[in-house]
């Protein structure tokens, strides 16, 4: 939670500095977004690859959990579809792509912005945010109607990292691994697919 407040905190930052006309035109029109992202992208890689003890871990996986990832991305791709039929101004790749964040809103909203502008990247980062915190908020809800593997789901990406505390206090510490495999896929699909419905 506390990560999700500094960088809320640092993008009103940047949107107050932006509209008092205190950031040089020539930052602004620079590609220095181009190459932080491509650090960001640097930085994301080596974490994955230092972390040995997590990939060591998935090895011992019931088969069947590898369709969670999966599902995931399917349900929230089908609800970017349904969601489309109620926002007919927009189009249905600017909604694959948001939805396509998975949570992971510090690298998707930056690759949308990129590609897609302002508008939608800022879209983007408050949709992914209200994501992790659906799943922060309503965790106990979500275990106990729609069972323990719901929070893992709703949680996306950040199932590895920022909703991991709550979904072990709900579902219980016989999904840490899981949920830890259901949000390192869910990190590495993210900048396929948001580019992917990006370039259309």
């Amino acid at each position: 939670m506390k990560g999700s407040i500094i960088i809320v905190s640092f993008f009103i930052l940047g949107v107050l500095l932006g509209y008092m006309g205190l950031v040089p035109d020539s930052l602004i029109e620079s590609d220095l977004s181009f190459y932080v992202l491509c650090a960001l992208m640097f930085f994301v890689g080596l974490s994955v690859g230092c972390d040995t003890k997590t990939l060591k871990s998935f090895s011992k996986l019931n088969p069947k959990y590898f369709l969670l990832p999966i599902a995931t991305i399917v349900g929230t791709l089908g609800g970017c579809v349904i969601i489309s039929f109620l926002l007919p101004d927009r189009q249905l790749s600017d909604l694959l792509a948001v939805g396509s964040g998975f949570g992971y809103y510090s690298l998707s909203s930056i690759f949308i912005t990129e590609y897609r502008g302002a508008e939608l990247g800022t879209i983007a980062l408050l949709s992914n945010i209200m994501r992790e915190l659906i799943a922060l908020l309503l965790a106990p809800f979500l275990v106990r109607y729609f069972g323990k593997l719901s929070t893992i789901s709703v949680g996306g990406a950040t199932t590895m990292d920022t909703t991991l505390p709550v979904i072990l206090k709900f579902s219980g510490k016989e999904f840490i691994v899981i949920s830890v495999f259901h949000g390192f896929i869910l990190d590495l699909s993210v900048p396929f697919l948001v580019t992917f419905f990006c370039s259309f």
